[in-house]
């Protein structure tokens, strides 16, 4: 079976080495232009390109897909090549550019894509914050065959994965990457059998994971601690949760909700300074911080990072600079 791979971060990376080691023809790769990244602002390659680099196998990387779009040239393109890799069946994975219907009807089987949530709940860019955030009890993978809509498509293969109490969207997803990897496998070898059940999402239970947008970071201390604890797991490691106490940005990278006393208090106060944990007043409940990092600093346990920036009980953290 010859199979076109469309992917562009480390999640799509690992269904693309595990295609690869399985044997699967890959024809070509499509993923993300290069983009500027780090201190330098250099131009990086996606992981799925320097794997497809690493192998040989050839890569086009359009700005859009749409031949009436903003690229049309990139568009004409990436449609010669897809003509030209004659594949059975694409593969998709966090791409990040919309398929037109031409991409959908290009391969004899269509396009299959890894989708990180038991559908139809979490749909959308976020699938694995937005469980986290919500304190869902488990998530998974659809591997669901991709239609027009936003992630509305028949599914074809699904595995649920419990979420643990400790679990950060950078733990879990790498759970969710090898679990895609596994079942995109499963769903292509079934496919190449005539196998694959397609079973429409229910209108039941649809929810949408929106795109995690910086100003979500500013933590809202008027928030149950419990909340604020998940929020906190959700964005690590982008783009992390913050607030300002001193006048400086201090981002919070592990916490816990405990039990506090009943009666008034002012959320964002800190209630105690130890070494095992800095305990801060919310909305219900008090969080007990463990990890901070102040700007151009790196993450520390509360002990180390209060040798270099002193807090004392009494003081507030707030939500944004004033």
């Amino acid at each position: 079976m010859k199979v076109i791979f469309a992917g562009t971060p480390e999640f799509a990376r690992a269904a693309l080495q595990r295609l690869h080691a399985a044997g699967f023809r890959v024809p070509l790769v499509l993923t993300q232009p290069d983009r500027p990244a780090g201190r330098g602002m250099k131009l990086h390659a996606s992981p799925v390109k320097l794997f497809a680099q690493e192998n040989g196998v050839p890569v086009a990387q359009p700005r859009s897909l749409r031949l009436d779009g903003k690229y049309p040239e990139d568009a004409s393109a990436a449609k010669q090549a897809i003509e030209a890799a004659q594949a059975d069946v694409m593969v998709v994975a966090a791409y990040g550019l919309i398929l037109p219907q031409w991409v959908l009807d290009a391969p004899r089987l269509g396009c299959l894509n890894i989708h990180a949530s038991l559908l139809p709940r979490w749909r959308g860019a976020a699938p694995i914050h937005r469980a986290i955030e919500a304190g869902d009890a488990q998530t998974g993978v659809t591997i669901m065959q991709m239609d027009a809509g936003l992630d509305t498509g028949a599914m074809l293969l699904r595995e649920a994965v419990p979420i643990a109490a400790d679990d950060t969207t950078a733990s879990l997803h790498d759970k969710l990457a090898a679990l895609g990897a596994r079942l995109v496998v499963e769903a292509l070898e079934l496919a190449a059998c005539g196998g694959l059940k397609p079973v429409a999402q229910p209108e039941a239970g649809v929810t949408y994971a929106h795109k995690i947008e910086k100003a979500e970071a500013a933590i809202d201390w008027s928030q149950p601690a419990e909340a604020i604890a998940r929020r906190i797991r959700a964005f690590d490691p982008f783009p992390g949760a913050c607030g300002v106490v001193a006048g400086e940005v201090v981002k919070l990278w592990a916490a816990a909700a405990v039990a506090a006393p009943a009666g008034a208090g002012v959320p964002g106060l800190i209630e105690a300074v130890a070494p095992d944990g800095l305990h801060v007043r919310c909305g219900s409940g008090t969080l007990r911080v463990t990890q901070l990092q102040r700007a151009g600093g790196k993450r520390l346990p509360v002990a180390d990072f209060l040798r270099g920036f002193e807090l004392k009980p009494g003081m507030v953290f707030e939500s944004r600079p004033s």
